[in-house]
């Protein structure tokens, strides 16, 4: 089962998940083989921008598992985050971020999340017409899988306003769009 988890940092916790970056990498490290996508979310789209979250889309046996993994890691035992969206997620693009066809770098990065209302959108089987520049994409699900409640993408695009517009928005209740960028150990 794959599932999609967003750890919001704390105002001014930067400090601390700093402290414990090592940690979090061991931490992921346990994950490896698992990991589908990770990286932070940041102020802005420059490499000396502060975090603002992180995001790993992992697959995992269960939802007692994937609970563990979002509430065991490091910085969330220490403090660091504010709350933690965890949710089912479906791979429909059926890759890994490492297998994105645009590398680790280049281009903004951006996280966008469509929070569900109504009738599901987006859950198909196939990305949206036009987009090859999608690194991740699915639906956010309920832990038995069977109600949508929003999606999640990780893109490369000009800029936030055409990462928006990867998600319809009169489906969503709300899109959030947050700067993104690769995650790991650096190298």
């Amino acid at each position: 089962m794959e599932f999609f988890c967003y750890h919001r940092d704390r105002p001014g916790s930067v400090p601390l998940r700093n402290e414990l970056l090592e940690q979090h990498w061991s931490y992921m490290d346990r994950y490896a083989k698992e990991l589908i996508a990770r990286g932070p979310t940041l102020t802005g789209d420059g490499e000396d921008d502060a975090p603002t979250g992180s995001v790993h889309i992992v697959d995992l046996p269960d939802p007692v598992a994937a609970r563990a993994f979002a509430f065991e890691e490091p910085g969330y035992q220490a403090g660091v985050y504010r709350d933690v969206l965890l949710r089912r997620w479906s791979n429909t693009l059926g890759r890994t971020m490492w297998d994105f066809p645009g590398g680790r770098t280049g281009g903004n990065r951006y996280l966008v999340l469509g929070l569900g209302t109504g009738r599901a959108a987006d859950i198909d089987t196939t990305a949206p017409t036009g987009w090859n520049e999608l690194i991740a994409y699915g639906p956010l699900l309920c832990d038995d899988g069977t109600t949508w409640l929003g999606t999640a993408a990780l893109l490369r695009a000009p800029d936030p306003d055409a990462a928006r517009a990867v998600l319809a928005p009169d489906r969503y209740a709300a899109v959030e769009v947050h700067n993104w960028r690769f995650g790991g150990r650096p190298s």
